[in-house]
């Protein structure tokens, strides 16, 4: 220790402390500047739009005057959209991210199916809708249906799902595959009763942004064609339908002030429907995470 500048340590020591203070108080108010941002938007939208939501504006179809808009068409054809979302999306990841992780043999085929896949996260969403026009609209002659506007979005979340999936059955201890088979099971029982278990709630959360993420998107349901405003319900899966974010996405271009009301409002009703999915969501991964 006498070899030791216990000045030049001092020093040092003080210019670290200074920069830690310095980047601390830049990152406090980045955040502080980001929540501030968002408080304003809640503020304004809510402001808006919370007159707008009245039992009429829940049960009219949309229409050309403010007053006489509602938001039922678009409500119902979102739910229709996420009960072909979700469990395409849900499964075909899941199915996949176990194959890469626990089946899949380790070569460059495999580690070039793995990057290309977390590449895909990041493509924009109106390659996917471009995509979804192409095989699903025109190819399979689906048209602008709820089952080509699902499976488009699955497309577009899947990536996503695939990528959060497999970080959760990593992030599951070798330890605990070893003691399965050790008492006797199979790879397929160890996957099953004790790697998916514990990995649900990490799957979870990745579909729960996923789903979020998908429910929200505009540009894909533009490019392959769905309309957005229609006086009638969707019956089957090859039905006509428009959803959420595109009949924002119209009331939000008129020209009109009272529509941009009418937009916020549409908006809130958005929001509230992202917070019970993910409600959801939560309580299923909290019930699965003190299973195991």
């Amino acid at each position: 220790m006498r070899y030791v500048n216990h000045e030049a340590v001092v020093k040092k020591m003080n210019k670290r402390l200074i920069v830690n203070r310095i980047f601390k108080t830049i990152f406090f108010a980045a955040t502080l500047f980001a929540l501030l941002v968002l408080g304003v938007l809640f503020y304004r939208i809510i402001s808006q739009g919370v007159g707008y939501l009245t039992p009429e504006f829940f049960q009219n179809f949309g229409s050309r005057v403010p007053e006489k808009a509602g938001i039922k068409a678009a409500l119902i054809g979102s739910i229709w959209l996420m009960c072909v979302v979700a469990p395409v999306s849900i499964i075909l990841g899941v199915g996949t991210a176990i194959y890469l992780e626990e089946y899949a043999t380790k070569n460059k085929l495999n580690d070039f199916i793995r990057m290309n896949i977390s590449n895909l996260a990041g493509v924009p969403s109106v390659v996917f809708g471009l995509l979804g026009l192409t095989i699903f609209v025109r190819a399979l002659a689906l048209g602008n249906s709820v089952l080509a506007a699902g499976f488009t979005m699955s497309l577009l979340i899947l990536p996503v799902i695939i990528v959060g999936a497999q970080e959760a059955i990593r992030a599951v201890p070798q330890d605990v595959r070893e003691a399965s088979y050790g008492m006797g099971a199979t790879k397929w029982q160890t996957i099953i009763n004790i790697v998916l278990p514990s990995a649900i709630p990490g799957i979870l959360t990745g579909a729960i942004l996923a789903l979020s993420r998908a429910v929200g998107e505009t540009a894909p349901l533009v490019v392959i064609g769905i309309p957005v405003i229609v006086h009638f319900l969707p019956d089957n899966l090859l039905s006509q339908f428009t959803a959420l974010p595109m009949q924002i996405y119209d009331w939000a271009k008129r020209p009109q002030e009272a529509f941009q009301y009418v937009s916020s409002a549409g908006i809130l009703v958005l929001m509230i429907f992202l917070l019970i999915m993910n409600s959801i969501a939560i309580f299923i991964r909290n019930k699965f995470q003190k299973r195991y």
